[in-house]
């Protein structure tokens, strides 16, 4: 996935934010297996080339299985990294951050295991912004304990917007998005759909009259930036 559509948002309504910044953020996903937030953590790293590192423990694995970019853009090389423990993980992409060259690391891990303690993502912080290369940590089956992630996130699927040509027909997809804690951007909350054509993800501020659930999805509720 490609960039963020920065979009304005009705009055008194929370700025949205940018592309990730070169630290580490986390994720936590609403359905244990929900793919989304791998989407939107693609769609938050810079673009080009450089490589991906993903690292995935045995029980996410088994659980979302391997990462399914087909359809989602221009990709780019990915090392995938498979491990048993939660332990193994933190020190993969430990180790992936002190490579410059990388694009983004990425890993994966389900629950809440001892080895995830607030040391361990204050390490991933300060290499991730020493190195300037982002790093996002995708939580399956976990709660928000304490943690040294800059920004945190919730992402949940949606209801898909409704078919331009077939009302019968699913559009394009949802999700419901949560910044619910960040050290710079302001907590708030958004729709995201992505614009396939345009390989990009759009982000709208929701709305108290569920306007976003009926017609277009979009009905005088939004305007391009």
């Amino acid at each position: 996935m490609g960039l963020l559509r920065m979009q304005k948002t009705p009055e008194g309504q929370p700025q949205q934010p940018g592309l990730a910044r070169f630290t580490l953020s986390e994720a936590f996903v609403e359905t244990a297996a929900d793919p989304a937030a791998l989407g939107f953590a693609l769609a938050r790293l810079p673009r080009g080339q450089r490589p991906l590192l993903w690292v995935q423990d045995r029980v996410s694995r088994k659980e979302s299985g391997f990462p399914s970019l087909a359809g989602t853009g221009p990709l780019r090389p990915i090392i995938m990294v498979n491990v048993t423990r939660a332990a193994d993980v933190l020190w993969a992409m430990e180790e992936g951050l002190r490579c410059r060259s990388l694009g983004g690391v990425i890993g994966e891990i389900w629950g809440d295991p001892a080895a995830l303690d607030f040391t361990a993502t204050k390490r991933l912080a300060l290499r991730s912004e020493a190195a300037g290369v982002a790093c996002w940590l995708i939580r399956r089956a976990a709660h928000p304990n304490l943690s040294a992630a800059r920004d945190r996130w919730r992402i949940g699927a949606r209801p898909s917007a409704p078919h331009p040509h077939d009302r019968q027909a699913p559009g394009a997809p949802r999700w419901a998005i949560e910044l619910f804690r960040s050290r710079d951007a302001k907590p708030g909350q958004w729709v995201a759909t992505y614009d396939r054509a345009a390989d990009r993800v759009d982000l709208v501020a929701p709305v108290s009259d569920r306007t976003l659930d009926a017609g277009d999805g979009t009905a005088g509720q939004r305007a391009a930036g």
